[in-house]
């Protein structure tokens, strides 16, 4: 196994390891570290699920559960990019792109009727979501902005738009009938075994069996109204009309794979519940159900046009909606994965509380949250920008996360216990004690889940917030609700730990609405906090924060410290940037930035040079941080447009800078000597490097593929300076 695993993902970060790994395993060879790849894209996901589809060649192994494995142990070294988190749609896609270049893989069943349908929709449902991180996640997360991103951005402040007092922007959310008003939770006293079952007058249906939890897991369950959920969309979209603003729906509809994805259809079916009404028969038999959003269904009626007329007499009669592409007509309810909350609520926010229109301009919007759990961060946000003005990135100061992850805790609704119900009647979660644990009276069509947090990942989150907040010295707050049932139990967990250690005065407790003022508050007044979170929170603070202090969610240090000692080091949050790609196949231009990739790795390096005592390491890792903040004084960053300076331009730069602080540094004299040729090289080369990158732009770029690109024609696209590849190698 190599020192140093270095992730195949998809889309935009995919791209730049063409260009940027090669340098790494150069550099990284010096000091005798190797850095390896596991492939956990999408594409080679699919692949490994379906040997018995492809060829003996075409067979790919399982890298994702290798490496499963690997973070369980204290040996792990691991540098993860963001990778698809595949909503239907995208995984429909990938498996047609890889049938037309070759792969016998069977099509994903939309209905699926026999034995082997269902055996291959159960294994395409395996790759959806969040089917990666859980698996690799086998710690808590500690994520913060690096301290030379965070001075530059203070330094450079990125453009805010302008709150209002008058701004008709809000978020709407239930107020009953939700996840959060209906849930229950219990710390179980002992190991314990548990079946989820469904009782209606017909009898008892078994929903899950076997469902194991150590002593001390905290078990939450709770449902969700259809009814109540659909009339709260009809409402508020009357409401938004009333209002005059956009009607924007934002969801977790790939993360949460069962739950938020028939939300979102019931969202498409509210706004057109009329066409659905009178049509109802028809678009059954054409397979329409919403959940894959409205661009499938368009799709899928196209030969029907008495319906796409309908659809046209009910889009007008409906109050504007919020655009992803308004050029492209693409609206909100177009694909799930475009409405992700964490990316486009602070989007939202960091623009005044506008979004685009389908007339192409700016105007305040209603934000719908259906589910209320975490709504009232963002509703707090809108709140506090409104009564205080935008945030001042030049004097803010930054909030950064400690969030419980391990084990799978919180995961998403726990996708494996999360149903849509067939028929009325009671769901119970029944021990094996025959303790009937949790128990909520059901109607047709509600979506009931169960979560879970474990003992072990819990005490160790709080011990690593005990960690963080001593080497702050900052103000640390657990975004934790009293009067919430899940958050009651944690709290109980999170008292004791605290007061054993004598610390309990350094820490606050509040509900999430609460600590969201608490910290814009503090940051506003240029001062630091630590927000201490679930695994949700976790996620949406991750981008909440860091937009609006940085700009960006991908310049973040996001460190995983595993529970049985090894690392694993995110490259940020910023997403897979499907809309870099789509400017790279049409102008050859990359503007993705590798920030969050150098951070992690001179993160990497220092984690390998502590573990392993390899002090050629520690030294890669401190001219590895020289580099980052030399990119960041000299402004070679990627640029948007095309013609300017692109990821590949920054990879020059940050090979350079990295091999001039070897080169200089006086810690190890044989690496000083191996990189000042290098660096010599590098510098005397500079116009013709940045040369030959700036020729390749502006034709379209021919990568093989989307999902699985070719790697011959990538690394052609992405190295297309000879004389960087020549002193590189």
């Amino acid at each position: 196994m190599s020192d140093i695993i270095y992730t195949k993902v998809d889309e935009a970060p995919e791209l730049a390891s063409a260009s940027f790994l090669p340098i790494i395993q150069k550099f990284a060879a010096a000091a005798g570290v190797s850095v390896g790849t596991k492939d956990i894209s999408l594409a080679g996901r699919i692949l490994s699920a379906f040997p018995d589809y492809l060829t003996e060649a075409q067979r790919q192994t399982d890298d994702l559960a290798e490496l499963g494995q690997l973070v369980k142990t204290p040996d792990a070294n691991v540098i993860k990019l963001p990778n698809i988190s595949a909503s239907v749609p995208q995984l429909v896609a990938a498996v047609k792109e890889l049938q037309s270049q070759g792969y016998a893989l069977p099509d994903y069943p939309e209905a699926p009727s026999t034995d082997e349908e269902k055996a291959v929709r159960a294994k395409y449902d395996g790759l959806k979501g969040s089917a990666v991180n859980p698996v690799l996640r086998e710690g808590n997360s500690d994520r913060r902005a690096a301290k030379a991103v965070k001075s530059f951005a203070q330094k450079n402040p990125h453009r805010m738009g302008e709150w209002t007092a008058d701004s008709k922007t809000r978020v709407a959310s239930m107020s009953g009938g939700d996840f959060f008003s209906n849930e229950v939770s219990a710390t179980l006293a002992k190991e314990a075994t548990a079946k989820i079952v469904l009782e209606t007058a017909d009898g008892e249906t078994v929903l899950k069996d076997g469902v194991t939890y150590p002593a001390g897991t905290v078990v939450d369950a709770t449902y969700m109204s259809a009814a109540a959920l659909d009339a709260f969309l009809a409402d508020e979209i009357e409401k938004t009309k009333a209002e005059g603003t956009l009607f924007s729906l934002h969801m977790k509809a790939t993360m949460m794979k069962v739950s938020d994805p028939i939300i979102f259809g019931h969202a498409v079916k509210a706004w057109l519940a009329p066409v659905f009404e009178r049509f109802g028969d028809k678009l059954d038999a054409l397979g329409v159900t919403g959940n894959a959003g409205l661009g499938t269904l368009l799709e899928k009626v196209k030969g029907e046009p008495e319906i796409v007329a309908a659809i046209e007499e009910i889009t007008g009669q409906r109050p504007p909606m919020y655009m992803v592409d308004s050029d492209k007509g693409i609206t909100n309810l177009h694909v799930p994965s475009d409405v992700i909350i964490d990316a486009s609520m602070p989007a939202l926010i960091r623009a005044g509380g506008k979004g685009w229109g389908p007339d192409g301009k700016e105007a305040d919007a209603n934000c719908v949250i259906p589910d209320n759990s975490y709504a009232p961060v963002y509703d707090e946000t809108i709140k506090f920008f409104k009564e205080n003005g935008k945030l001042n990135p030049a004097t803010a100061g930054t909030v950064q996360n400690i969030g419980l992850m391990a084990q799978k805790a919180e995961e998403y609704g726990s996708h494996p216990t999360t149903f849509e119900i067939a028929a009325a009647g009671t769901v119970k979660m029944i021990l094996d004690d025959g303790t009937v644990l949790h128990s909520h009276n059901v109607e047709v069509g509600d979506i009931w889940r169960s979560a879970s947090a474990r003992k072990a990942p819990i005490e160790d989150w709080v011990n690593l917030a005990i960690d963080r907040q001593k080497a702050e010295g900052t103000r640390a707050i657990f975004w934790l609700d009293a009067d919430r049932a899940h958050d009651a139990e944690l709290i109980a967990y999170v008292k004791p730990i605290l007061e054993a250690k004598g610390v309990a005065d350094k820490f606050e407790i509040m509900a999430p609405r609460e600590a969201t003022r608490a910290s814009l508050e503090t940051i506003t007044k240029g001062e630091d906090t630590i927000a201490i979170t679930g695994n949700v929170l976790r996620d949406y603070l991750t981008d909440l924060f860091p937009i609006l202090e940085l700009a960006t969610s991908a310049k973040m240090l996001s460190i995983v410290k595993l529970m049985n000692g090894g690392g694993l080091f995110e490259t940020g949050a910023g997403g897979s940037a499907p809309k870099h790609v789509q400017q790279l196949i049409e102008e050859n231009h990359l503007r993705w930035d590798s920030l969050g990739e150098f951070c992690a790795l001179g993160e990497s390096l220092t984690f390998l040079a502590d573990v392993k005592g390899n002090e050629k390491a520690r030294v890669l890792g401190a001219a590895v941080d020289a580099a980052t903040q030399g990119i960041l004084d000299n402004g070679n960053s990627p640029s948007r447009k095309v013609g300017e300076p692109d990821n590949r331009d920054s990879h020059y730069w940050f090979a350079r800078y990295w091999a001039e602080a070897l080169a200089a540094q006086a810690s190890d004299a044989d690496l000083a000597a191996h990189f000042a040729p290098i660096a010599e090289a590098l510098v005397s080369n500079e116009g013709k490097i940045t040369s030959e990158i700036a020729a390749a732009q502006g034709a379209a770029a021919d990568l093989g593929g989307y999902f699985h690109t070719d790697d011959a024609k990538t690394a052609a696209v992405m190295r297309p300076s000879a004389t960087l590849n020549a002193i590189i190698g």
